[in-house]
């Protein structure tokens, strides 16, 4: 099946995408579904055991393996920040901690055999990768090259977070010499008195520099994280950010939600709350950042996330092979993703499998030679058959019943009566369509995507609240 990405701003609705009063309806908290099930679902009744029966199992197997690794350290601390990180000036912390790294990349590959499978995707994330300086990073790539069966650099996707505040002149050079050909970046915003409010000053010169040493040493996809919702944004100020960003015309662009969540994560209390923009200006910023965006030339793959109608996601989307991990949307469908470091996840064999998130479990247990996973989850065939609905409807802004009926051996609108008829009132709201053989997220609808996925999770509706996450726009 072919799908067709939204490529202008009147495929997106208009006026009628941008309804205040539907978007307060439906702006309740709910999951972003890099997983499914989600990791409140997460337990500790799986642990470093399952982890090395699961790797074994899954070494000989013929699809390729996507690696994830975390690195913790932060110079500074961003105020919005929602991450696992260890805030620390004392970059003598990284040395300790690559040894850490070292050892659990030879324990995966040791219990997984020298497995064969080759690596089509790495991603280093955190944190701030950039912490580590560059012999450190080529120590990395060096070890995880000896024990690991890597395409070549032009058949993989191999991507790093960057913070320009941590590059000195060569660590873009070094970075595309150790084999990483892709580059993310987090601006969030330009304007100085907005980083000040977050604690992020981030001048758009030292930004644009490095972007640019990246272009000229080759590296072949770049993406540019911004953020609205931030205290003191209008829609003025952000549009002198998205004008630097649409001049450089980086390949990929995510337009993420400030998801003020102090409760959860204690650097968001040193934001000014009165000084954070209406919900009315919040929603002005969104709907003129994704109508200037789409007049740019990129194409809205869904949720945060923009790219040029060339991209490989923008390609993988039309060809419904679209996906999303926990690093957001991806071409790499079929992979196994295998965390390393503290605090990461992997999806390895059916399973999701979390290392432990505070560094003194993470050491105790790599240094014990022993895996530091402290929890995870087992899909069952139902767990199955409902990530792959939510993953199409978050990838594909639609569903065919027929495709899961044979695949799954249901009957899809009797499985799944209950998700259905909840989306009633979406229909009635011009959010869906329900047809006897599908349905499809309508233009109105893509921004509350999450929403319609929600009918689906077997735990929300269960639980009936979804207090541990974000607001849906």
């Amino acid at each position: 099946m072919t799908h067709s990405p939204v490529k202008s701003a009147s495929q997106l609705g208009g006026a009628d995408l941008f309804d205040l009063e539907i978007i307060k309806k439906y702006d309740k908290a709910g999951p972003r579904y890099t997983s499914y099930p989600t990791a409140p679902m997460f337990h500790t009744g799986i642990g470093a055991s399952d982890y090395a029966t699961t790797l074994k199992r899954v070494a000989d197997d013929d699809a390729p393996l996507s690696l994830y690794i975390h690195i913790p350290f932060c110079n500074t601390v961003c105020y919005y920040c929602g991450c696992s990180k260890i805030v620390t000036k004392q970059y003598e912390r990284a040395a300790p901690y690559l040894e850490l790294l070292l050892k659990e990349i030879d324990r995966v590959a040791d219990t997984m055999c020298n497995s064969q499978r080759p690596v089509t995707q790495l991603h280093f994330g955190g944190g701030t990768p950039t912490f580590m300086n560059n012999d450190q990073m080529r120590a990395i790539m060096t070890r995880l090259r000896e024990r690991f069966n890597f395409v070549s650099k032009d058949e993989g996707e191999f991507s790093i977070e960057i913070d320009p505040r941590e590059c000195d002149e060569n660590t873009v050079r070094v970075l595309q010499e150790i084999g990483l050909n892709r580059m993310s970046m987090g601006v969030q915003d330009f304007d100085p008195i907005v980083q000040k409010a977050v604690n992020r000053i981030q001048s758009k010169e030292e930004t644009m520099r490095v972007l640019g040493e990246a272009r000229q040493h080759g590296f072949e996809s770049m993406n540019i994280d911004l953020m609205y919702g931030l205290p003191h944004q209008t829609v003025e100020t952000f549009d002198a950010t998205l004008d630097t960003i649409i001049e450089f015309n980086p390949d990929r662009i995510a337009l993420f939600n400030y998801a003020h969540m102090p409760h959860m994560f204690m650097p968001q209390r040193r934001i000014d709350e009165t000084a954070m923009p209406t919900a009315q200006e919040k929603l002005n910023i969104l709907e003129h950042s994704i109508n200037k965006l789409l007049d740019a030339g990129y194409v809205f793959i869904g949720m945060d996330h923009f790219a040029k109608p060339e991209d490989e996601l923008t390609i993988a989307q039309q060809n419904g092979k679209l996906y999303r991990n926990f690093q957001g949307y991806s071409t790499q469908a079929d992979c196994d993703l295998i965390g390393l470091g503290v605090t990461s996840i992997g999806y390895v064999g059916g399973g999701f499998f979390q290392n432990a998130k505070e560094m003194d479990g993470y050491t105790e247990a790599v240094e014990q030679d022993e895996f530091p996973v402290f929890r995870g989850y087992i899909l069952s065939d139902e767990d199955h058959l409902r990530r792959q609905v939510i993953m199409r409807l978050m990838c594909d802004f639609s569903l065919d019943y027929s495709q899961f009926e044979s695949e799954f051996g249901i009957n899809f609108k009797q499985h799944f009566a209950d998700g259905i008829a909840d989306l009633d009132e979406m229909a009635k709201d011009n959010l869906v369509e329900l047809r006897e053989d599908g349905l499809t997220v309508l233009p109105a609808g893509r921004l509350l995507i999450r929403n319609v996925a929600m009918v689906f999770d077997e735990y929300l509706q269960k639980k009936k609240e979804g207090s541990s996450f974000s607001k849906t726009i």
